[in-house]
C-alpha cells in the first residue's frame, strides 16, 4: 500500500482570505485589529496558539474564546477561498494506486466546512486535523498517526505540503 497525504491551507487551498477575516473578526470582539500584511506575514500558517497570545496580553480566556469566535466565522468567508486545481487533479490522478489523507493543523469544523464548500471531501480516505493531535506541525505527530493507521513503510509515504 501507498499513502499520499496532504495538508490544506497554502497546499490544496489558499485560505489567506478565508482565515485573515475570521481572525479579523474574531480579534474584533477584543477591540484588536490585525492588518492584512501582519496576519500573512506574523499569523498565516501558524497555530492560533502561536499567534493570538501577544495580541490578548497572553489572556488564556481571551485566546480560546478568539478561537471558537474565528471557528464560527469562518463558514461566512469560504466564498474567499481559492482551490489548487491542479494538485486535486493530481489526487484524482493517483487516488487508486494511494490512500489519500488530509492531516492539517485545522479544526475538524473548519477543514470540514471547507471540504464540503469545494466539494472535495469524497476525495480522502481519511482526514487529520488538530483536534485528532496535541502537537501541531510543524510536529510530525499528524503524519505519524497517518503512517501508522495505515501501516505504511515510510518509503511508500509522499506527502505535499506548502
Amino acid at each position: 500500500m501507498k499513502l499520499a497525504i496532504f495538508d490544506m491551507d497554502g497546499t490544496l487551498f489558499n485560505t489567506n482570505d478565508v482565515n485573515y477575516f475570521s481572525y479579523k473578526e474574531a480579534l474584533g470582539v477584543f477591540n484588536v485589529n490585525i492588518d492584512y500584511d501582519y496576519y500573512c506575514n506574523y499569523c498565516n500558517g501558524r497555530h492560533y496558539k502561536v499567534f493570538i497570545p501577544p495580541l490578548v496580553d497572553n489572556d488564556e480566556e481571551k485566546i480560546e474564546a478568539i478561537h471558537k469566535m474565528k471557528k464560527v466565522a469562518y463558514s461566512k468567508y469560504l466564498d474567499k477561498v481559492k482551490v489548487n486545481e491542479r494538485l486535486f487533479d493530481i489526487i484524482k490522478l493517483i487516488k487508486n494506486e494511494y490512500k489519500i489523507v488530509l492531516v492539517t493543523t485545522a479544526s475538524k469544523k473548519n477543514t470540514e466546512d471547507i471540504l464540503n464548500y469545494t466539494k472535495k471531501i469524497d476525495l480522502f480516505d481519511d482526514i487529520i486535523t488538530a483536534d485528532d493531535i496535541s502537537k501541531p506541525k510543524p510536529d510530525p505527530e499528524g503524519f505519524n498517526l497517518a503512517i501508522k493507521k495505515y501501516n505504511v513503510d515510510s518509503k511508500n509515504v509522499i506527502i505535499f505540503e506548502d
